[in-house]
């Protein structure tokens, strides 16, 4: 393994983070809100395949995401829809691939990238570097070295006595530095991370940490680059940290909002959608400015509680419907 040791340092806030996210766990165990049904976990997939793509600038919706796993046609760019299909096929594989293995590795990469990389299943043949428009912020080593430096860090992640959930966070960052595909390397990392957490705790499998990362995107790269200039992934570590707890925070709020079958509890979904229509009045309002008017801050709880019910009960709809993503997009009551 060469001494292979990534660099990074623990801080105070990382044990303290660490000790409320074992808190959270604990608890939603103990009040088996971890027992996550089906349903809930076919819909967390989804939500997680969506935000994991729409890092990488996959434009498709949620609901055109939902759409292409259910099997139904969507008009959209046809290597998007590709993406969602492999993302799909590559996390069914999720509970068979050991995330110690190298060998999985490549083979959920094939998957993930099938018919839209030669290269999919392989290492980088070539050098490649990370661009912010024209900018360079981050060159990868050398493609001969790749194999030798994942190598070296599925040992140390094998070895080292970290918690799993910091160990976890530096394996994330460290393989995103080495980048060890030609394309791919984000949503990889990605599934990675959860796949490691889950062998720690189960529920971890199921839990959409992708769909908090995409609502701190900025915050998310501007900390892989801040761990590349300081040669130091706590920043990174303590981001990571912080998104998990805000998903688990996340699971509870879905858990008590949902009864034993999966269905969701009746009053508490016009509650939700009411208080959504009672401030949203007769005006036309950005997703930002209906947080706003709730008093929330926290985007994906919004979508899976508010704006999402009211969309799928006709409640509301958007002034530009054939753009689900636009910038622009607003919402208003249903005429």
């Amino acid at each position: 393994m060469d001494n292979y040791k990534p660099p990074f340092h623990m801080t105070d806030k990382m044990t303290s983070l660490i000790a409320e996210i074992s808190e959270q766990v604990g608890r939603i165990i103990v009040l088996q809100e971890g027992v996550i049904n089906p349903r809930l976990r076919r819909e967390n997939r989804i939500r997680t395949i969506h935000s994991s793509l729409a890092i990488e600038n996959n434009s498709l919706s949620l609901e055109q995401v939902t759409a292409i796993i259910d099997g139904k046609r969507v008009l959209g760019n046809p290597n998007e829809i590709k993406e969602v299909q492999n993302a799909y096929d590559a996390y069914l594989l999720t509970l068979q691939l050991d995330p110690s293995s190298v060998e999985d590795l490549l083979k959920a990469h094939k998957l993930m990238m099938n018919g839209l990389v030669p290269e999919n299943g392989r290492f980088r043949s070539e050098g490649v570097g990370v661009f912010d428009g024209d900018v360079l912020v981050h060159m990868a080593p050398p493609a001969e070295l790749v194999p030798k430096h994942i190598h070296n860090l599925f040992e140390w992640y094998r070895l080292s006595e970290l918690h799993p959930l910091i160990k976890s966070a530096v394996f994330h960052y460290e393989f995103e530095f080495i980048h060890p595909f030609s394309d791919g390397n984000g949503r990889m990392g990605r599934m990675w991370h959860s796949l490691l957490l889950g062998k720690w705790k189960e529920l971890f499998f199921w839990l959409p940490v992708e769909e908090l990362i995409q609502s701190r995107q900025k915050e998310y790269y501007a900390a892989l680059g801040a761990a590349d200039a300081q040669s130091d992934s706590a920043v990174f570590v303590e981001l990571m940290l912080e998104i998990i707890r805000d998903s688990l925070k996340e699971l509870t709020v879905v858990g008590r909002n949902t009864d034993q079958d999966g269905d969701q509890v009746t009053d508490q979904d016009k509650s939700a959608t009411g208080r959504l229509l009672s401030v949203m009045g007769n005006d036309a309002l950005s997703a930002s400015e209906l947080m706003q008017r709730l008093g929330l801050s926290h985007r994906p709880t919004f979508r899976k509680n508010y704006l999402n019910p009211a969309l799928e009960q006709n409640l509301i709809e958007r002034t530009i419907p054939d753009k689900p993503n636009s910038k622009n997009q607003k919402y208003r009551k249903c005429r």
